[in-house]
């Protein structure tokens, strides 16, 4: 029987859910309740399913947001998440299906990016998107340190989890995102789910801590929310303090919330998710060797859906002037040719038919967009690059790379 791909209806969840979960390798506890709490959640009209007769087979979902590009602004995004094949359609060209029906979806709405978070990183390079941010985990010793000498005129303070600081910490995070590159808007449901204000059905309700930083002033300049993990080894406390997500708009901010979770009595061990490569936190410890950075990965996919507009979007290193083919399968003639005119201060792109300075694929260039990848190295993996005009390729890289490294701390 042929497979067919649709956007899915109410009446559809259940089972989409079940497989979805299936793919996953997990049970979901209670189909309907989770269902119902997704028909809210999600927007249905960019929830596809693949079908084999009435069997769903592919569950594939986005949603909207902006992501915070080089240069302080915000392109228009689509969060994939979700994806998945049942193991007995494996090999059948399902997934191709799915991606390809809702990358024509997000061209159509004006999506100049598509984001995602890999489960195996060797899938959606064929599909354009390439690791465009890292992340890590770090662990804080806490008894191996003590911070810096670092006077912090504020102060902190507990909230309860609850709407009103989820609207406090919602404040902090959107001021921060605007400035963070790679760092994207999150849905306002997420952050009840987060906050532990609503529970999605799957698994246990977050039970945690909501601490936040204020300026002298009074103003909530930082906030973090954590959970904790009690350990006792030979009768001593040995717990861990977990942090879910912790932001700041200042330095201050940012040394006094991390000094407030060491500080905790009975902790051991400060242990942080989703944090970026290149945290500060180590320059702030009398002994930096007690924040260890215990794992380093891909965190956030990038694929460029619009290529003029993404670029013309962003600044650059310096000055320079470069005709840039993408390689794209999806578009048109399947490939995307532009003659960017890049600065510090902004840039100009547009299509053109001149000869191409550099062609490169379009996980590539979805790689190196905000920066954190070497245009050079995200080449390799996708075929090498092609230079039209000699030095094409170290202009284009020097171009591209920013100072900062860019972060996601969303998951999704």
């Amino acid at each position: 029987m042929s497979i067919t791909v649709r956007t899915v209806e109410v009446e559809d969840l259940p089972a989409y859910v079940d497989m979805s979960a299936g793919a996953f390798l997990e049970r979901p506890p209670a189909l309907d309740s989770i269902a119902a709490t997704l028909a809210e959640a999600w927007d249905l009209t960019r929830v596809y399913a693949a079908f084999d007769g009435p069997r769903i087979v592919g569950s594939f979902r986005s949603f909207a947001t902006e992501l915070t590009v080089p240069g302080g602004r915000q392109v228009q995004a689509a969060g994939v998440a979700g994806v998945g094949v049942a193991a007995t359609h494996r090999r059948r060209g399902v997934l191709r299906r799915m991606t390809e029906t809702e990358h024509a979806a997000m061209r159509e709405r004006g999506d100049v990016v598509g984001l995602l978070h890999a489960s195996e990183y060797a899938i959606y390079g064929r599909f354009g998107y390439g690791m465009g941010c890292r992340q890590a985990i770090w662990r804080l010793d806490t008894n191996a340190t003590t911070f810096v000498d670092h006077d912090d005129p504020g102060s902190i303070e507990f909230l309860t989890a609850d709407a009103d600081a989820i609207t406090v910490a919602k404040a902090v995070f959107e001021t921060w995102r605007h400035r963070q590159v790679g760092e994207i808007r999150r849905r306002d449901i997420v952050w009840e789910f987060q906050f532990g204000v609503r529970h999605d059905g799957w698994g246990d309700p977050w039970r945690g801590f909501v601490a936040i930083h204020r300026a002298p002033a009074g103003a909530v300049d930082g906030y973090v929310r954590y959970h904790t993990e009690s350990q006792w080894n030979d009768g001593q406390t040995r717990s861990i303090v977990h942090v879910d997500d912790l932001h700041a708009l200042t330095v201050d901010a940012s040394v006094a919330l991390w000094r407030f979770l060491a500080d905790i009595d009975w902790v051991a061990h400060v242990r942080a998710e989703r944090r970026s490569p290149s945290e500060r936190l180590p320059w702030h410890l009398t002994n930096p060797r007690a924040a260890v950075l215990v794992e380093q990965t891909d965190g956030m996919f990038v694929r460029l859906h619009d290529v003029a507009r993404a670029l013309e979007a962003r600044t650059y290193a310096g000055e320079g002037s470069l005709v840039l083919e993408v390689i794209d399968p999806e578009t048109p003639g399947g490939r995307q040719r532009v003659a960017l005119e890049a600065g510090p201060d902004g840039a100009r792109a547009r299509s053109t038919d001149q000869s191409p300075d550099l062609t490169v694929h379009a996980a590539a260039i979805g790689a190196a967009y905000l920066g954190g990848s070497p245009l050079s190295l995200a080449a390799i993996a996708t075929g090498g690059a092609d230079e039209g005009r000699p030095g094409a390729l170290a202009e284009g890289e020097w171009l591209f790379r920013t100072l900062d490294e860019p972060w996601s701390s969303t998951f999704f």
